[in-house]
């Protein structure tokens, strides 16, 4: 596959844009009475929330969701908080986070899959949450102002961006001073060359497009967060691990 960033983004525009279709139904088989799963295996979608976490949502919220953990789990989300989610897919982790901060927060879910939006808005209204915004845009360029957002959360997206810098320094720049992210995201072993990640998966599988521990911790740094902890929480190949990510920028 072409390594050109316009390259790679459309294939990923192109991977998910499909996954959305196919939970819609247009995957044939909206015959079968009710949306379709995506294909994954257990170390990426909806097994990885709590069972009481799946029934409160939409049967397509659940059947959209792609990522390799639960960032809910680890943003600490509170009531009134604002929060944005990179990547927001279906929806799934933007109506979680409604209901964390109550009719006095908001949840924005950022995407640049039209198809996904559309899963996304859809999902919001069955689930009667009205807290709720979904934004066409893409994660390196967030079209919201400046110190605007509380917690920034992301499941599974940031290894599918060609231009990582740039999305951690877009986070950095939405949070308010003091705020945070609580993201779950693909990491590579220090040892592994971007040859050798890349052989364990493609690039919208989540894998070839990883970042190594020390990578990912130099560029949050870079764009200004302290206080970085990434924990691996499970495999899912060799030597590539889905984990949490957690940092805050400074309050001055």
């Amino acid at each position: 596959m072409s390594e050109n960033p316009t390259d790679l983004r459309e294939t990923v525009r192109e991977h998910y844009a499909a996954a959305a279709l196919h939970v819609a139904g247009g995957g044939g088989s909206a015959c079968c009475g009710g949306p379709q799963a995506v294909d994954v295996d257990e170390n990426f979608g909806a097994t990885l929330y709590a069972a009481h976490e799946r029934d409160e949502l939409p049967a397509e919220a659940v059947a959209a969701s792609l990522g390799c953990g639960n960032p809910l789990a680890v943003a600490d989300l509170r009531e009134g908080e604002r929060v944005l989610d990179l990547g927001s897919g279906g929806g799934i982790d933007v109506l979680l986070s409604a209901r964390r901060v109550g009719p006095a927060g908001k949840a924005y879910g950022l995407d640049m899959t039209e198809e996904m939006l559309a899963l996304a808005l859809g999902n919001a209204r069955k689930a009667g949450v009205a807290n709720v915004e979904f934004l066409k845009g893409a994660i390196e360029a967030v079209p919201l102002p400046a110190r605007t957002i509380d917690v920034v959360i992301s499941n599974c997206v940031v290894n599918l961006s060609t231009d990582k810098p740039a999305v951690f320094a877009e986070a950095f720049r939405v949070l308010v001073p003091g705020g945070r992210i609580g993201i779950t995201d693909i990491v590579a072993d220090d040892a592994l060359s971007p040859a050798e990640r890349a052989r364990r998966g493609d690039y919208a599988g989540c894998i070839a497009g990883a970042l190594s521990f020390a990578e990912y911790r130099e560029g949050l740094e870079a764009a200004g967060f302290r206080d970085v902890e990434i924990n691996p929480t499970h495999a899912v190949a060799d030597g590539m691990h889905s984990a949490v990510v957690r940092a805050v920028k400074p309050a001055a």
